[in-house]
């Protein structure tokens, strides 16, 4: 197979997170990789599409919840990657059960491994972009699940440690 530098995207191995955000009209749920920037404070970095609808709702209500897929979780997060928020109501449409944060309004989704509710502090633009420096305000963990991570375009239970 011949190698194209945007394959390069591939090679490193992401976060799968299922980012909601709500303001008091609309609400929608996407698949995305988040990256953390510090952990005093607690500060984490996600990329979100111009053109989809997630994109607008975070502008207007600057938050929303990092949801860290579990084992359970991967046909969710397959098929909210493959579906667009300003053609359906995705929570409705693929019945995602919610639950309410502590310190924003955006919705947790439940069965996650982790939900992670977060302000945004600042953004910039990327191409077609706009990158998310967010603050980690609250989180729950469920210890009961396994989380997902992405890599070569395919999905990995991380259920073994591996000891160095």
């Amino acid at each position: 197979m011949k190698k194209r530098i945007l394959d390069v995207t591939r090679v490193v191995p992401c976060s799968v997170i299922l980012l909601s955000v709500k303001t008091k009209e609309e609400r929608d749920v996407m698949t995305a990789s988040a990256m953390f920037v510090s952990e005093d404070p607690p500060l984490f970095v996600v990329s979100v599409a111009k053109h989809i609808l997630s994109h607008d709702l975070i502008e207007r209500a600057g938050e929303f919840v990092l949801n860290v897929a579990s084992r359970n979780q991967v046909k969710l997060a397959v098929t909210l990657g493959s579906t667009h928020g300003r053609n359906v109501d995705k929570f409705n449409a693929f019945n995602i059960p919610t639950g309410k944060a502590k310190k924003i309004k955006s919705p947790l989704i439940k069965g996650s491994y982790a939900n992670i509710e977060c302000r945004v502090i600042t953004s910039f633009s990327a191409g077609n972009y706009t990158i998310y420096l967010s603050e980690g305000l609250d989180f729950k963990v469920d210890e009961k699940q396994i989380p997902l991570a992405w890599h070569q375009n395919r999905y990995f239970a991380l259920s073994e440690m591996v000891r160095g």
